[in-house]
């Protein structure tokens, strides 16, 4: 699986003029399932986002978890982290899991990071969503979980 993860002051999503969902501070993260992903990807990914190092500590490092923060996460599915640029100018996304999968992995991770302690917002899968965000830092992580069968 892969997530982009931007540090925020806060974030939302809107679907069809409806607000779905919104933080204060924490962290958005845009999740992708790739093709051959599994559940067990979804929770490497959720456990490895829930204790990243990203927020600062009282001498201003970055050196606290969004668990020890007391954070929120904002999670919004995004196949398109998926595109491949490689050949030509039009991204193809065939290493994308099938709508199926990417819902039931992207509702996982959800849930399985929800499950480690952080309040968990969402976005709608598969929507047309506007999503707002305040970056803070501006400090933007890319995390790549390879697939257990790679």
């Amino acid at each position: 699986m892969r997530a982009l993860i931007q540090r925020v002051t806060r974030a939302s999503v809107t679907v069809d003029g409806e607000q779905t969902g919104a933080i204060g501070p924490g962290v958005l993260a845009l999740v992708c399932a790739m093709r051959g992903d599994t559940e067990a990807d979804a929770e490497k990914l959720a456990a490895k986002l829930s204790k990243l190092r990203i927020f600062e500590d009282d001498a201003g490092k970055m050196n606290r978890s969004l668990l020890d923060s007391g954070g929120a996460a904002l999670v919004v599915s995004q196949f398109t982290l998926a595109a491949d640029t490689s050949r030509g100018n039009r991204p193809g996304f065939s290493e994308a899991a099938d709508p199926e999968t990417g819902r039931r992995l992207y509702e996982h991770f959800a849930t399985h990071l929800a499950g480690l302690g952080p309040k968990v917002e969402t976005g709608r899968f598969a929507a047309d969503m506007a999503v707002e965000l305040v970056n803070d830092g501006p400090i933007t992580i890319w995390l790549d979980i390879p697939p257990a069968s790679a």
